[in-house]
């Protein structure tokens, strides 16, 4: 066995998507975008430089739940809890209607599937993949026009932190009724088990971890345990819940965000998500895209795909701002800001082929939906914050 090999598909995974990472930010596009596509080219479809292989399947597995721990440590409880009840509202009806808009467009589009069927589930995949929000472009613009510490603002971040905690659930949910050996009752009782485990043992997982933090502050043992309890909680969700890992993975991050150590176990974590298990992960999704599949039915179904996924973001979460009272200008703002979607509809899309729910062809529709969203997005949000400051001048006027 030549097992060495795999050395020389690492080096140029790393290289082409680091590449490709800084290219796609000079464009103003995310940098999970450009190690997309290097893993495109350098994969089978193209230049057949790098080919999938179980080594770097399981090294893409650890980079997604990587990136759902820190996630998770990224999380603003006490901002969660401030924001509360208007942005829990925003983000339930963030995921629901576009998990039902997504939904209907597949079905609409491939023809209606009876209650349970193999397409039926497919369907109701395809509408999970489009309840990920991902703030990160919304967040920098809203920097950069000094709006981000405004309601607006804040809606938005507590709404899209909330939004990926149901997204999650709904993952969850949808996998676990697509298992054969599995009922709707045995899936609800399991992740309500999970969820109740979580919080007993996450308490007490705290305390223990807040004490050793207090003794040894800022030490690398910290980031070490955090690490092995993210492995071990994403271990325990999928053995003993039949829970999706990265729920575990997500659930850990949470538990540990509010320890004071919590920024710098993300810091440890994010240098080897950064190096390496990050980029093996995005470029994987390249390397899974199958470009030859890609027809002209596919083509017409992605752009119909994106069109769904950002109307429906708008309009989930637009119409329920606007009923929790706010003016419509600032609603189209929250909507707007709420439709972009990066890594965590990747990784959803990525549970999804695992098992079985999504072909890899798709995978260009939420690529292009990534990409659209991500570009647009910024622009808009300038021309209505644009739109509502001409305004004011002419009423000061």
């Amino acid at each position: 066995m030549e097992n060495y090999l795999v050395l020389k598909d690492l080096a140029i995974i790393i290289i082409a998507a680091k590449l490709f990472g800084i290219v796609a930010r000079k464009l103003k596009a995310p940098q999970v975008v450009g190690e997309i596509i290097a893993g495109l080219i350098i994969g089978p479809g193209i230049l057949g430089w790098v080919n999938q292989s179980d080594f770097l399947l399981q090294m893409a597995e650890i980079g997604v739940i990587l990136l759902m721990f820190s996630a998770g440590l990224e999380t603003d409880i006490k901002e969660l809890l401030k924001t509360g009840p208007i942005a829990a509202l925003i983000a339930c009806a963030g995921v629901f209607i576009p998990l039902i808009f997504g939904a209907l467009y597949y079905m609409l589009y491939y023809g209606m599937s009876p209650w349970g069927s193999e397409e039926f589930y497919k369907a109701v995949f395809v509408g999970t993949i489009l309840t990920a929000t991902s703030v990160s472009i919304t967040v920098e613009s809203l920097k950069e026009m000094g709006k981000l510490k405004g309601k607006v603002g804040t809606t938005i971040l507590s709404a899209a932190i909330i939004d990926d905690v149901i997204g999650i659930i709904v993952l969850t949910f949808v996998i676990g009724f697509k298992n054969p050996e599995s009922n709707p009752s045995t899936v609800m009782i399991n992740t309500v088990l999970f969820f109740v485990a979580a919080v007993i043992v996450g308490f007490i997982s705290y305390k223990l971890f807040k004490y050793v933090d207090k003794r040894y502050p800022h030490t690398r043992r910290i980031p070490i345990a955090g690490l092995a309890y993210c492995f071990l909680l994403s271990y325990l969700a999928e053995r003993y819940f039949g829970i999706a890992d990265i729920t575990g993975a997500y659930v850990a991050g949470i538990i540990l965000c509010s320890i004071k150590d919590s920024s710098y176990i993300e810091r440890k974590v994010d240098v080897n998500s950064y190096m390496l298990f990050g980029p093996v992960f995005f470029a994987s999704i390249g390397l899974k895209t199958n470009v030859e599949s890609v027809t002209g039915s596919i083509l017409l179904f992605s752009l119909g795909f994106v069109l769904v996924g950002l109307i429906s973001k708008i309009v989930g979460c637009g119409l329920m701002a606007k009923l929790c009272k706010f003016k419509l200008n600032d609603s189209l703002k929250i909507g707007i800001g709420m439709m972009t979607r990066g890594e965590v509809a990747l990784i959803v899309a990525q549970k999804g082929l695992s098992a079985g729910l999504l072909e890899p062809v798709y995978f260009t529709s939420v690529i292009l939906l990534i990409i659209v969203s991500s570009i647009s997005t910024p622009i808009l949000l300038k021309i209505l914050y644009s739109r509502e400051e001409d305004t004011q001048k002419i009423q000061a006027a």
